[in-house]
């Protein structure tokens, strides 16, 4: 089954790496490509084997270099090897990000972490001349703090900082909560994202050549991009809904899929699975290819939701053409 894919969204701006002596040499004209969703909630629609299904399949033509997932996958529950085994069929390089509803149902980290084969909630790898972080938004940032949590603490904060040091390409950074929080929504990004922000710009401005290019992340359901001191920061929306919450109940598919599945009408849910194409040069340019949905049953505005929001939330993800300046 194909997509309908979303209109061109382009903002342009320029990038020049500077060269200083003393960097590390790095690669020219490497591009990557890479094929990302989020926030599936796979458990908790009734057509999530589809929805992923149809990920799988088309990643699966694209042949990106890799996949990647940015949280709230699914927990570790009953329907959860089902799931594992769609997204293993992918024949190629698959990471994951370790969302907040992870552990729903009482799931411990090692359960959480098992079922996807991981040692640890944040790590790196290089591939095509790029380095790309993976961070955990899940951090318990006091001894009473309850979940859910939105911190980075002291410890990976310190594993960050040596892994950008280390690093010798051009950085990505992948997590599920943003390291922002757009403008005019509420705090909704890790709670000392400034601080995570000023360790990668200054990273960036002591070493260019393998600064950071852009960070991707899920979590608000919200499609947006901005730009921060050179730094493009990206928001992709959820494969499958926007939770509205019990204000704007409404039943959106029969009554027999109500009844298994009953979160289901405290969200505004996509027609079709929302994912996107990535590609990422070394010369700047981040390229996103992205898909367009509708919502099922009344907008979350005829329902009465605030029109706040309404700049971000949306069925599609944007495509979107990125150029980093500084």
């Amino acid at each position: 089954m194909s997509y309908p894919m979303s209109h061109l969204h382009r903002i342009t701006f320029t990038l020049a790496f500077l060269a200083i002596a003393g960097c590390r040499p790095v690669p020219t004209a490497n591009v990557v490509t890479i094929g990302m969703c989020t926030d599936a909630h796979l458990n908790l629609m009734h057509d999530g084997a589809d929805r992923l299904g149809a990920f799988i399949s088309e990643m699966t033509a694209a042949q990106p270099d890799f996949i990647i997932e940015l949280g709230d996958f699914t927990p570790p529950d009953e329907q959860a090897a089902g799931f594992f085994d769609i997204w293993r069929a992918f024949p190629g390089p698959a990471y994951h990000v370790i969302g907040n509803h992870e552990p729903d149902g009482g799931y411990t980290s090692a359960e959480v972490l098992g079922m996807r084969n991981m040692d640890r909630s944040y790590y790196s790898f290089d591939l095509r001349g790029f380095h790309f972080i993976v961070l955990d938004g899940n951090d318990r940032k006091s001894p009473d703090s309850r979940p859910y949590f939105r911190y980075i603490g002291p410890g990976q904060t310190e594993w960050l900082k040596k892994d950008l040091q280390d690093a010798v390409y051009p950085t990505v950074i992948f997590s599920h909560q943003g390291l922002y929080s757009p403008e005019g929504a509420e705090q909704s990004g890790i709670e000392n994202e400034a601080e995570i922000r000023s360790i990668l710009e200054q990273h960036s401005q002591l070493h260019p050549s393998r600064r950071v290019l852009a960070c991707f992340n899920g979590h608000t359901h919200f499609d947006h991009a901005t730009a921060i001191n050179g730094i493009w920061y990206i928001t992709l929306t959820s494969m499958a809904y926007h939770w509205l919450g019990e204000d704007y109940l409404h039943v959106r598919y029969s009554e027999a899929i109500d009844e298994k599945f009953p979160w289901i009408k405290y969200t505004a849910p996509f027609r079709d699975p929302l994912f996107a194409m990535v590609e990422i040069s070394a010369t700047g340019t981040v390229r996103i290819t992205g898909r367009r949905s509708e919502w099922v049953g009344p907008t979350p505005w005829a329902l009465g939701y605030p029109e706040t929001l309404r700049p971000y939330m949306r069925p599609e993800i944007s495509d979107r053409e990125l150029v980093i300046a500084f």
